[in-house]
C-alpha cells in the first residue's frame, strides 16, 4: 500500500515536472520572437502637421511632404528598422526627440550650435529651404542679388545670433569685406514688422524664406498679400535641412546617411524633388 502510493506521487511529480519543462520552452520562444533581434526595430519619426510642401498631413489624413516622402524611401532602404509616422506639433516635436519618445523628427530643421547640443545631425541632409531677401518693389531695378543690394545700401532687417540666418549674412560679410551687408542683432519679432520697417524706409530689405514670402505675400488669402503690390523677392541661397536625431541613435543616423547616398545615387531623391518642388532645390546649398 505504502509502495503504491509512493510511486503514484512518483509520476505525478514526473508528470509536473516534464509540464513544467514544455512551459518553460513555450515562454523561451516567446521571448525570443519579441527580442529586438529576431523583428525590426521600431523608429518612431515625428513630423510637423502644416509646413507645405515639407512635413504636413494631406487630406487624407496621411504623413506627407518631401521630407516625409524622402524617410518613407529611407525605410525601404532599411529592412531592419521599422517606421512609424507621427504627426504633431512643434514643439511637441523638439522634446519628444530630445527625450528620446521619437527617435527623429522631421521640420525644414536648419543646424544651428544650440540645436547641435540638443540632438544628433545626419551627415547629409534632407532637403533645404531657400531664403533671399524681401525689398521695396521700387528698388528692383537696383537689388537682384546680395551683392547688389549691399551696394544698394546694405541695410537689413536685424536678425536674431542664435538664427542661422545670422550665420549667413555673417560668411558673406567675411567674403565681401569691402562691400558688407549692415548686420545689426536683435530679439525675434513680428514679421509684420520686419514688411513695415521696409515699406517705411526704416531698412531695405529682409532676409527671408521665400516659402514665408510666398505664402504670405504672393498668396491671395496670405496674411499680407495687401503689400504683394510693394513688394519684391529676389533668392539668394539655400539652408541646409536635416532631421534631427536623438542622441542616443548613432547608428539609425549612420544609416539614414547610407540610404540618402543611395536614393542619390539611384535617382529617386531627385524624381521626389522634382513631384515636390519642380526642381533641384539642393543646387541652390552653397558649398563650404
Amino acid at each position: 500500500m505504502i509502495f503504491s502510493h509512493a510511486k503514484k506521487f512518483l509520476s505525478l511529480t514526473l508528470a509536473a515536472v516534464f509540464m513544467a519543462g514544455l512551459a518553460g520552452c513555450g515562454n523561451s520562444k516567446d521571448e525570443a520572437a519579441a527580442s529586438p533581434n529576431g523583428s525590426p526595430k521600431v523608429v518612431r519619426v515625428a513630423h510637423t502637421q502644416y509646413y507645405v510642401p515639407y512635413d504636413f498631413v494631406n487630406d487624407n489624413g496621411e504623413s506627407d511632404g518631401f521630407e516625409v516622402a524622402v524617410m518613407k524611401e529611407v525605410a525601404k532602404l532599411l529592412p531592419q528598422y521599422q517606421f512609424e509616422f507621427v504627426p504633431t506639433s512643434d514643439d511637441d516635436l523638439l522634446i519628444g526627440v530630445g527625450s528620446g519618445k521619437y527617435d527623429v523628427g522631421t521640420k525644414g530643421a536648419w543646424f544651428t550650435e544650440s540645436r547641435r547640443d540638443k540632438f544628433l545631425f545626419p551627415k547629409h541632409p534632407v532637403s533645404a529651404s531657400i531664403i533671399g531677401l524681401t525689398f521695396r518693389k521700387e528698388n528692383a531695378g537696383q537689388i537682384h542679388d546680395m551683392e547688389s543690394f549691399a551696394q544698394f545700401s546694405g541695410k537689413l532687417v536685424p536678425i536674431a545670433p542664435q538664427n542661422a540666418q545670422y550665420a549667413v549674412i555673417e560668411n558673406f560679410n567675411k567674403e565681401h569685406a569691402a562691400t558688407p551687408v549692415k548686420l545689426i542683432s536683435s530679439e525675434e519679432f513680428n514679421l509684420a514688422d520686419a514688411y513695415t520697417w521696409i515699406l517705411e524706409g526704416r531698412y531695405d530689405a529682409y532676409l527671408d524664406i521665400e516659402l514665408s514670402y510666398k505664402n504670405n505675400v504672393e498668396k491671395e488669402t496670405g496674411p499680407y498679400h495687401k503689400f504683394a503690390d510693394q513688394l519684391s523677392y529676389v533668392r539668394y541661397q539655400a539652408i541646409p535641412t536635416y532631421p534631427l536625431f536623438n542622441k542616443k541613435d548613432k547608428q539609425l543616423a549612420a544609416d539614414y546617411d547610407k540610404a540618402i547616398e543611395e536614393l542619390q545615387a539611384n535617382g529617386r531623391y531627385a524624381e521626389l524633388e522634382q513631384q515636390y518642388f519642380g526642381e533641384d532645390i539642393l543646387q541652390y546649398v552653397k558649398s563650404k
